[in-house]
């Protein structure tokens, strides 16, 4: 099978979808690897070193989608992709369909395969692919929002964990999955005040036991949500159903109730967002300002970090690629229900559910 790399082309996008090691792993199996001039420069990979592994450099990304069978990236094809994707070919990366119509239809019309790598699910039921970036997610929102707590940033001012005499920033996580329970462990290590909410009773009870006694777990509800936002330096966005779009957990109204130049970290932007006044920004220009809260909602934030999240997610996602490269897609979703679960659209129709039920699209098992 021929494999491309293409370059990413979204806006402050530095990671790379494969490693040298990742090409030379497929070259060994007899399989053609096509790599982008440039690819893997913002990741700190040279071109020699995918040469070195066995791959044909090209220069142009309009020959990598003109020659390969299947195309690995690591995020969602851009506008100017679409119209090089043909029917037959497919397409492994993050999708996040539920939060783009457009790109939804620019796929189905394409009549390719794609898989998704945030809704693959392992025999456990994890999301292993989403889960390293997630990760690095859940830390940078930290790092991000002591930042733009800053006044030169038009924050409040405050430092997270403030100085003797100085009451600490008081930070709420929504959602204690694998963003909220890294924002919430590095936060912590601010010496930050950190509630954490969650609707999931038994996750609340882990992470009571395994958290410091500076991060309460908290039910979710109207109610505390509304009252977590009034004491609130910084909120952190870090709800998942996977494959679907975001629920609205703070409202337009909500913003009211709000600090002066307090900080929303929305990491769920990639999923449509969970602030009903999110919308998505860039690194270049990550924040905007709704009612005198700080909105950061920069949809690829692992890209700032290229070189770590590179390397943490190809760990993780060659082993699906070798599966594709040596089945083909038919069999893999055939014989792999965790392929099965990744691939939102086939042959022009949603095989995704809750995608379909996000537009109101026919949904094809």
């Amino acid at each position: 099978m021929i494999v491309g790399i293409p370059k990413e082309v979204k806006e402050d996008e530095y990671r790379v979808a494969m490693l040298p090691v990742g090409v030379e792993e497929l070259v060994s199996r007899g399989h053609e690897v096509l790599v982008q001039t440039g690819a893997g420069l913002g990741s700190g990979l040279a071109d020699d070193d995918y040469l070195q592994a066995g791959g044909t450099l090209l220069a142009s990304e309009v020959d990598i989608f003109k020659r390969a069978d299947l195309i690995v990236k690591v995020k969602e094809p851009m506008e100017s992709e679409w119209p090089m994707i043909r029917s037959g070919q497919t397409l492994f990366t993050y999708f996040h369909f539920a939060a783009d119509r457009k790109l939804t239809e620019a796929m189905l019309e394409s009549g390719a395969s794609c898989l998704a790598y945030e809704t693959l699910r392992d025999n456990q039921g994890r999301l292993p692919l989403l889960t390293p970036m997630s990760e690095v997610a859940g830390r940078m929102s930290i790092q991000e929002g002591a930042k733009f707590l800053e006044r030169p940033q038009m924050g409040r001012g405050i430092l997270l964990g403030g100085v003797p005499g100085v009451a600490p920033a008081h930070i709420t996580i929504l959602g204690g999955g694998v963003v909220g329970t890294n924002a919430a462990r590095i936060a912590a290590g601010f010496r930050a005040d950190v509630a954490i909410l969650d609707i999931n009773l038994d996750r609340l009870r882990y992470l009571d036991d395994v958290m410091p006694p500076n991060v309460n777990a908290l039910f979710s509800d109207r109610h505390t949500i509304r009252d977590q936002l009034r004491r609130a330096d910084l909120v952190i966005g870090s709800v998942l159903i996977p494959g679907a779009k975001a629920p609205y957990l703070v409202r337009k109204e909500d913003l009211k109730l709000m600090k002066q130049g307090s900080v929303i970290i929305d990491v769920a932007i990639d999923q449509g967002g969970c602030v009903e006044t999110s919308r998505p920004t860039t690194h270049r220009h990550p924040t905007y300002i709704v009612d005198d809260v700080v909105h950061y909602c920069v949809t690829n934030m692992p890209g700032a970090v290229g070189r770590t999240s590179t390397f943490a997610l190809c760990n993780v996602t060659l082993p699906w690629v070798v599966q594709l490269a040596e089945n083909g897609v038919d069999n893999c979703i055939a014989n792999s229900k965790a392929l099965r679960d990744s691939l939102n659209v086939h042959h022009g129709r949603v095989t995704n559910q809750a995608v379909a039920q996000t537009f109101d699209m026919e949904y094809v098992a």
